[in-house]
């Protein structure tokens, strides 16, 4: 398949997951853009405001409020940039990794119920497409080159 035509039946697909994915989602009290901001930080290492805002789409007063309320629930921390004592980076917390813990597990249990109605097949081709999907969301974005520097 021609990727100009595999990207645009994933990404229909995609759109699809992403509204399984919510549904799995347990009711935290974090929205999707707080657990992907969350997710980020702790995949990623400390961030600056800017960046976190630029990876999630939001404005940076959005996301400075946003790390506020996850700052504010003990979730993530503010820290000096040990390069550049000017500049804060957002750090996740112990408790803001046990909280993703927390909710992976509880989607993945979700999931588990889900994919156990699927063929035999289908879950075979599901394990087999793991590694693609993986190098898929570990492609570097545009951004990442700014977070190398401003890190």
């Amino acid at each position: 398949m021609a990727p100009d035509s595999l990207a645009a039946a994933l990404a229909v697909d995609l759109e699809r997951i992403v509204g399984l994915f919510r549904s799995l989602s347990p009711a935290s009290g974090l929205s999707m853009t707080a657990a992907a901001t969350l997710a980020g930080i702790e995949r990623l290492g400390p961030q600056r405001l800017t960046l976190l805002a630029a990876r999630e789409g939001v404005t940076q007063p959005a996301m400075t409020q946003l790390i506020s309320r996850l700052e504010e629930s003990g979730l993530v921390r503010r820290e000096p940039c040990p390069d550049d004592g000017r500049v804060v980076l957002v750090a996740i917390t112990e408790q803001g990794r046990a909280t993703l813990a927390h909710r992976r597990s509880a989607r993945a249990e979700r999931l588990a119920g889900i994919v156990a109605q699927l063929s035999p097949d289908h879950r075979a081709v599901l394990a087999a497409a793991l590694p693609a999907l993986d190098a898929l969301a570990s492609v570097p974005r545009e951004d990442d080159a700014v977070r190398g520097a401003t890190r």
